[in-house]
């Protein structure tokens, strides 16, 4: 579509809710409110300023990390704790973190059991465990040669550390939480592909959360664990993001604050798979900032079932022509959940492509999704293919979705669409499947499940795809019995 000036956006957030019922340090750190503030000045937050001081007492010197602890640090000085009156905060609230005793992890956790990989022992892994590598527990084995997995600390290739070390500390979209991991992290993973090599199996990092606290002790062990990507020019890797509890702490309270950056050079491609299953009383805040450079793609596939505080910030640069990106985005909430994703694309240069699906089915009356989708299409960015769509699906009475997709188109010379629906299921979708003699509840079930089985499906390892398949129908089976007692 060709235009003199195209600039349609959309800025006010549209909030439904549902009307249809349907049946080191050796010693532990911590500090919560009531710790005494510290003097600073008056543009510092006191909990965010001890919180600071916190994370910095619990960690190790390092060298390495020393750039990022410092613009970290710098940041927290003159950043506040977000509240609902702050607008990327508006419809997410924070607050379950604030009035908690938050106790940083200082080391690495003992495990008793070896954590279930995946179903094809050929696929590299790593396991991290509380934010620490756990080498013994991972398989590296099967990599092609140049390609590095592991901790920037432990790699003896000052090659691969200068190259990570050229984009560390410089982006300049991070908020509150991207900082609290850039001043807390104690490692950084480093997964390094040369120019022109092809990674044929997906690299699986399995993050799982040990330490835990118990329900009426207000703490909450927090971890941040930090991954940085570089695929060289004409490189291509999948990344399995998979977030877990350890086996027996489905139920315990934490806060999991994971970061990954990643930067794809010209022409390579990232297959990235971000699976968060982790326990519903904790706290789950990631950051994902992705640079794509010229005729490069991006491939994202999420589905996040876990955590009462859910919220994923996905940030995506285009840093030269002709980029595919691909994010494809399947949230579930089926309690007293907040699953919230708030993602920026950003095109500066012309003939990008990209196309966005999100879609959150909400089947708990406190149950809420949040959706803040920015795509902007700049001056330069000529030629542009640009598709948003979300689609969102209330099961239940005051079931809450809050969306707010917004396409901002400068340049005038593009092909852009986005839209948005909220319902809940279809009158007419049901009568087709009792019309064929289909009971209601396995009817609702199918459509249920069918309708988050579209970003299911594009998760492009079989065995994940499976494992994921099953636990979302557990999940909703759980729900459908609830509803139906």
């Amino acid at each position: 579509m060709s235009a003199s000036a195209i600039t349609p956006q959309i800025r006010t957030p549209i909030t439904v809710k549902a009307k249809i019922k349907h049946k080191q340090k050796q010693k532990s750190m911590s500090f919560s409110l009531s710790t005494t503030p510290i003097t600073q000045a008056s543009f510092s937050d006191p909990f965010v300023l001890q919180l600071a001081e916190t994370l910095e007492d619990s960690l190790s010197p390092s060298v390495s990390l020393q750039k990022l602890r410092d613009s970290s640090s710098e940041s927290l000085l003159s950043t506040s704790w977000p509240s609902r009156k702050d607008e990327p905060f508006r419809f997410t609230d924070t607050s379950f973190i604030r009035h908690s005793q938050i106790i940083p992890i200082i080391k690495p956790p003992q495990l008793d059991y070896s954590p279930s990989i995946n179903g094809d022992t050929l696929l590299p892994n790593l396991v991290i465990a509380d934010g620490f590598v756990l080498n013994s527990m991972s398989n590296l084995s099967n990599l092609p040669d140049g390609v590095y997995v592991g901790s920037l600390l432990s790699d003896s290739s000052d090659r691969i550390a200068e190259r990570v070390l050229e984009f560390v500390g410089d982006f300049e979209w991070g908020d509150l939480f991207w900082s609290i991991n850039g001043l807390g992290a104690h490692d950084m993973t480093v997964v390094y592909v040369p120019a022109g090599v092809k990674v044929e199996n997906p690299i699986h990092l399995k993050y799982v959360s040990v330490e835990g606290g118990e329900e009426g002790s207000r703490k909450l062990p927090v971890s941040n664990p930090r991954v940085f990507v570089i695929v060289e020019e004409g490189g291509e890797v999948g990344i399995i993001e998979e977030f877990v509890s350890k086996e027996g702490n489905d139920d315990k309270y934490y806060w999991a604050n994971p970061v990954l950056e990643v930067v794809i050079g010209k022409g390579a491609k990232v297959r990235h798979s971000y699976v968060q299953r982790q326990s519903l009383n904790s706290a789950h805040i990631k950051w994902t900032a992705v640079r794509q450079e010229a005729a490069s793609t991006y491939e994202l596939v999420e589905v996040s079932t876990g955590g009462k505080l859910s919220r994923h910030n996905l940030h995506v640069q285009q840093l030269g022509p002709d980029t595919a990106t691909e994010l494809s985005t399947f949230h579930l909430s089926v309690g007293d959940q907040t699953q919230d994703l708030h993602s920026r694309l950003i095109l500066d240069h012309p003939r990008g492509h990209s196309q966005q699906l999100h879609k959150c089915i909400v089947a708990h009356s406190q149950g809420q999704a949040v959706f803040d989708g920015n795509v902007k299409v700049n001056r330069y960015a000529q030629q542009t293919d640009a598709g948003q769509l979300t689609r969102s699906l209330l099961l239940e009475p005051r079931a809450t979705v809050n969306v707010k997709p917004n396409l901002q188109i400068i340049a005038d010379d593009v092909k852009c669409s986005h839209g948005a629906a909220i319902s809940d299921l279809e009158e007419t979708q049901l009568f087709y499947f009792l019309a064929r003699g289909i009971d209601l509840e396995t009817a609702r079930k199918a459509l249920v499940f069918s309708f988050g089985a579209e970003v299911i499906e594009r998760l492009p390892n079989s065995f994940m795809q499976k494992q994921v398949e099953s636990h979302v129908k557990g999940l909703l089976s759980s729900t459908f019995k609830g509803s139906s007692s």
